[in-house]
């Protein structure tokens, strides 16, 4: 196991993320209503969030230098993002304010065992992250050790930062979420794919609904030139697939109560432990533990776990020694 994740000194990695900024608001229901049906929810919270803001905070608390290229609006929401974001030691000096345009939005419901959610995003002022933006963030990309980002900005945008990325030979994790009718043009340029199982059905064309049929999927990105693709399997942990073939990392049990930022923690925790060296199963097993911990707290990035709590479940699991893998 490799020595990070036990604990031991570390020089910190250097994570640049590209991705939107939003104020959530959070809904807690008992259940989801019915088509037409009028429910009173129990309880309501203005959480900061946002996938590219959320992944930039928990690569910060897993203990990365991360720095943020993002967009918020000339409104007391970004003022407040924005310091929120400072205060979780994330570089801001990329996040610029948008005269035009509102802080990016999302309205969360969340059922209150924690096993539903359902979001809809305003994405405001995110639209308006340019390819000049990240041109003008290049030292970011020159100083990193990974490049982190999700489909929350324009395609346009995505696309010159992962040819940015390329030119620099620094690798890319793409989350391809919330994915549209189609990906970004330079999709498969990525190091790192890890889409949950809707995505990866659109992205390959085959319905995933199993392990199996997870599996088929991954081979046939693979052959659509993605090196290496992580299916999220939820809190059944996830399917690696790379040029040793197709495995699984089991998940964690916890007690979950919001499921809202556990991609991001994943997808954050992955990149990390992958700029530290570590193989991918090491770095998929420590990912799982962070996205099962961030659905134990209400909110998005109020779950998002620290280092020290991420390798205390695996200490606790016995997971920091020995691995558990499966292999398809």
């Amino acid at each position: 196991m490799d020595q990070a994740v036990l604990g031991q000194s570390r020089v910190p990695p250097k994570i640049t993320v590209l991705g939107n900024i939003n104020l959530d608001f959070s809904i807690q229901v008992e259940r989801m209503p019915e088509r037409g049906e009028n429910l009173v929810a129990e309880n309501f919270e203005l959480v900061p969030g946002g996938k590219g803001a959320n992944q930039a905070v928990a690569a910060a608390r897993l203990g990365a230098e991360t720095v943020l290229i993002g967009m918020v609006g000339n409104d007391n929401y970004g003022r407040v993002l924005r310091r929120r974001l400072s205060h979780e030691a994330v570089n801001v000096k990329f996040v610029r304010s948008d005269e035009d345009a509102a802080t990016g939005m999302a309205f969360v419901v969340v059922t209150r065992n924690g096993g539903d959610n359902r979001i809809l995003s305003v994405l405001g002022a995110n639209l308006n992250v340019t390819p000049d933006q990240v041109e003008s963030a290049h030292r970011a990309f020159e100083r990193a050790d990974f490049l982190l980002t999700a489909l929350g900005v324009s395609e346009v945008t995505v696309n010159r930062a992962l040819q940015i990325a390329a030119d620099c030979s620094l690798p890319a994790l793409l989350d391809p979420a919330p994915l549209g009718k189609k990906p970004p043009q330079l999709w498969n340029s990525a190091s790192v794919l890890t889409p949950n199982q809707t995505e990866a059905s659109r992205l390959s064309g085959v319905t995933v609904q199993d392990l199996p049929s997870s599996r088929v999927a991954a081979e046939k990105l693979a052959r659509r030139g993605i090196s290496r693709t992580v299916i999220t399997l939820g809190k059944d942990g996830c399917l690696l697939y790379d040029e040793d073939g197709a495995r699984v990392i089991p998940g964690f049990r916890v007690q979950a109560v919001d499921p809202t930022g556990a991609g991001d923690a994943f997808g954050a925790a992955l990149a990390v432990r992958l700029a530290e060296h570590a193989t991918l199963e090491e770095a998929a097993t420590f990912a799982c533990a962070a996205g099962a911990l961030a659905c134990t707290v209400r909110g998005a990035q109020p779950s998002l776990p620290t280092r020290e709590q991420v390798e205390e479940l695996l200490k606790r699991t016995r997971r920091d020694k020995k691995l558990k893998i499966t292999a398809l």
